[in-house]
């Protein structure tokens, strides 16, 4: 069924005339009398009666026209769903327990009424967070390109804030007893990160990492999951994982795990935003705003080589 058609019929029905609905409508009288004609002969009945003042609904017509109101409010929906500015911000983040995500959180909380769409891809390799953004299917996505000059044009990547990494252990672990520990200290323990995916930005993020520092970083095994994580750890007297220090990561008390801070250099990971190089949503700028003003990491810290420089504010 032809939707203008639909539209059309509605228009000339509420104003009762076909010279006003096609006035509204931007189209020729003509043009609305032959799609009210064509949705009659795909109906198989008469939608109007002509008169002296115009056009009145028959009896079919009648029963036709709440129906074809929610046809046509459907189609305005769906492209208000699609249309950047008319539709909520959508931004995609690695996971709803994120530090991406904890930080979008504290910006809606901090602006009540912003339209904010947060989804998650999940997918590893980042150029398919790239082709989401190009084709418009995203606003933003929270991934990095570690090699900028494979971006297509239409797509650039920003910094959008550091998330500090920390060491998560449990109670019998050796190290658990520390308040802060340092990279050197860090050697020679088994950090074990289930989940780092070929070709992904942690997986280069962790080469890069354990390369710098003589780490023993091990991705062995499969990954079930935080929660098998985390039970293992409270077990274990030598696995140790980190994790970003926003991050969320919720256990029993009895596990008894600790967070401990890495500092003396800050181990940082970079998190970047893909976004359109042009046109890019109204609501971004304000968000991008609220990432360059969160606080800088306190004293040296140490960053992948791909890390996109950090960007001021813009207002």
């Amino acid at each position: 069924m032809d939707t203008e058609a639909v539209r059309s019929f509605v228009r000339a029905a509420e104003l009762g005339q076909l010279r006003h609905a096609a006035d509204e409508l931007g189209v020729t009288q003509q043009a609305v009398s032959k799609r009210v004609a064509a949705l009659e002969r795909e109906l198989g009945v008469r939608l109007f009666t002509r008169t002296a003042r115009g056009v009145e609904l028959t009896l079919d017509g009648q029963a036709f026209l709440p129906h074809a109101r929610n046809v046509v409010a459907g189609v305005e929906r769906a492209v208000t769903a699609i249309r950047p500015g008319a539709r909520a911000l959508r931004i995609d983040v690695l996971g709803l327990r994120s530090a991406q995500a904890v930080v979008l959180h504290d910006y809606w909380r901090s602006r009540p009424g912003t339209e904010l769409d947060v989804v998650t891809l999940r997918v590893n390799d980042p150029r398919e967070a790239v082709a989401a953004v190009r084709a418009g299917e995203l606003d933003a996505s929270f991934r990095s390109v570690t090699d900028p000059a494979v971006l297509p044009r239409e797509v650039r990547m920003i910094h959008a804030f550091d998330s500090p990494l920390e060491l998560l252990v449990g109670p019998r672990h050796p190290l658990a007893g520390a308040r802060t520990l340092t990279p050197e200290r860090l050697r020679r323990h088994r950090i074990w990160v289930p989940g780092i995916a070929p070709h992904s930005e942690w997986a280069e993020f962790y080469d890069e990492l354990a390369t710098e520092f003589d780490l023993r970083i091990d991705a062995a095994g499969p990954n079930f999951g935080n929660e098998v994580l985390l039970d293992i750890l409270a077990d274990s007297a030598d696995v140790a994982t980190l994790v970003g220090s926003r991050d969320r990561y919720l256990w029993p008390a009895q596990h008894d795990l600790r967070r401990i801070p890495v500092a003396g250099p800050t181990l940082a990971y970079p998190l970047s935003l893909l976004l359109p190089r042009t046109d890019p949503h109204p609501g971004l700028p304000p968000v991008i705003d609220h990432f360059a003003s969160l606080p800088p990491l306190p004293g040296p810290v140490w960053r992948p080589s791909w890390a996109p420089a950090r960007r001021p504010a813009t207002s």
